[in-house]
Parts: C-alpha cells; sequence; structure tokens
C-alpha cells in the first residue's frame, strides 16, 4: 500500500485530459471504474470555473480503504494556461490501508509575479523551493489539459514539469489509433503514450469526449492502474 500514490497519482494525472480548445473549455463531470492490482475502486473527476479566466480541476480515488484527493486551481491566457495553486492528499480510511497508508497534505503555490513557485505541507526541506518559473511551466495535472490540446493542434508534446519541488521534462507520443470500448459502444481513439524507464502511463482519447475514455498505468510490464470511463456530463 506504501506505493498507492505514486501510481493512483500518475494515472489521475492524465484522467485531466481534454480535447478542446482554450477557447472553448467547459466544466464536466466524470465518473470512472478503476481496478489496482486486481483491487476495485471508483474515480470522480470535476472540472469547474473559479472565477473569471481560473478553473479547478480536481480528482478524488476511493476503495482499497484509502483515499487520494487531487486539484489544481490555473488561469487561462489566450494559449497560456498558467498554474496557481495545488493541492495533493492521501489517506488511509480502513482496515490495512489505515495502518499502512500515511496521511500526507502537500501544497504548492505557483508566483507568477515573483517567478517562483514554493511547495508547504508533509514536505523535506529539500524539495519546499523556491524553484524559479519560466512562461509555459505546468503543474502535473495542467500538463495534460496542455497535452491533448497540442495534440489536436499537431504541436510538439514536450513540457517542463514544474512540481514537487523540482522540474523535469515530459515527453509524449502518438501511439496511433484503435478501436475502445465506451459505455458499451465501440468508438475510435487516439492512443498518447509516455514511457519512463519501467513505467509506462497509456491514455485513449475519443474525439466529442471532454475526457480519457481510458487510462492504463503500467510497471515493469504489468498493469498497476486501469481507469475507464463509465459517465460525464
Amino acid at each position: 500500500m506504501k506505493s498507492l500514490r505514486g501510481h493512483a497519482a500518475a494515472a489521475a494525472a492524465l484522467l485531466a485530459l481534454a480535447s478542446a480548445p482554450a477557447s472553448a473549455i467547459e466544466p464536466f463531470n466524470a465518473d470512472y471504474q478503476a481496478n489496482y492490482m486486481g483491487m476495485e475502486a471508483t474515480a470522480k473527476m470535476s472540472l469547474a470555473s473559479a472565477g473569471k479566466d481560473r478553473w479547478e480541476y480536481r480528482i478524488d480515488i476511493g476503495g482499497m480503504g484509502a483515499e487520494l484527493q487531487q486539484s489544481t486551481t490555473f488561469e487561462v491566457d489566450g494559449n497560456q494556461w498558467r498554474p496557481l495553486k495545488s493541492v495533493d492528499s492521501q489517506r488511509g480510511t480502513s482496515g490495512l490501508a489505515a495502518m499502512l497508508v500515511k496521511r500526507k497534505s502537500v501544497t504548492a503555490d505557483y508566483d507568477w509575479g515573483r517567478g517562483q513557485a514554493r511547495w508547504s505541507g508533509d514536505v523535506k526541506a529539500d524539495r519546499a523551493g523556491p524553484v524559479d518559473l519560466k512562461a509555459g511551466d505546468l503543474d502535473g495535472m495542467l500538463m495534460n489539459l496542455v497535452l491533448v490540446r497540442d495534440v489536436a493542434a499537431g504541436k510538439p508534446l514536450d513540457y517542463r514539469l514544474v512540481e514537487d519541488g523540482r522540474v523535469k521534462r515530459q515527453r509524449f507520443q502518438i501511439a496511433g489509433k484503435e478501436s475502445i470500448q465506451v459505455a458499451g459502444k465501440s468508438r475510435e481513439a487516439t492512443r498518447v503514450v509516455r514511457r519512463d524507464g519501467s513505467r509506462e502511463i497509456v491514455a485513449w482519447v475519443v474525439e466529442g469526449l471532454p475526457v480519457p475514455a481510458r487510462v492504463l498505468q503500467r510497471r515493469d510490464g504489468k498493469d498497476h492502474i486501469d481507469l475507464k470511463l463509465t459517465s460525464v456530463n
């Protein structure tokens, strides 16, 4: 159970994928069926207005005796989507997970006026920042909103991720199209892949849906978490 946050968070981040351009961003609510190493869970995702040109995306994953919540607030300025604040928390709620899953909460603040990002809460001193910001920097969840926007525009899928007190390059590839079942119907999806050593994340994006139809995380060639869309409105 110690690795629950790492696996769930990585997959949860890709749940933010949206197929609309910045000018057409709209709120939504979506439900997913989740499977983590054979254990059933559920995931709920939403995108809602947080004021003029500001939005909040959040995801809640529950089950297996543990809960994970992630949220990010960002602002839209033309084609620039800038993170402002993100929160990442986890806790065990029952059974073995209540003993093994450490309660943890981390908040990230992106101060564009000062050009710095800082982290507070359950973080080590060397991960608290500050980290200097550059135009185009993203947090993990916002990166995936931008990802599919750029897929549609045919742009390079290469990003500078500022998260957990450090900077990382994230590169994605389009791996072709294939059929996928969505609510019992066959739909054509674009498959997007990111590989990082022994870890792989795959998302299936269907035209006309504001969220991916499926997200799969694999490690060492084995499935770790699989999320399938059950409803969206």
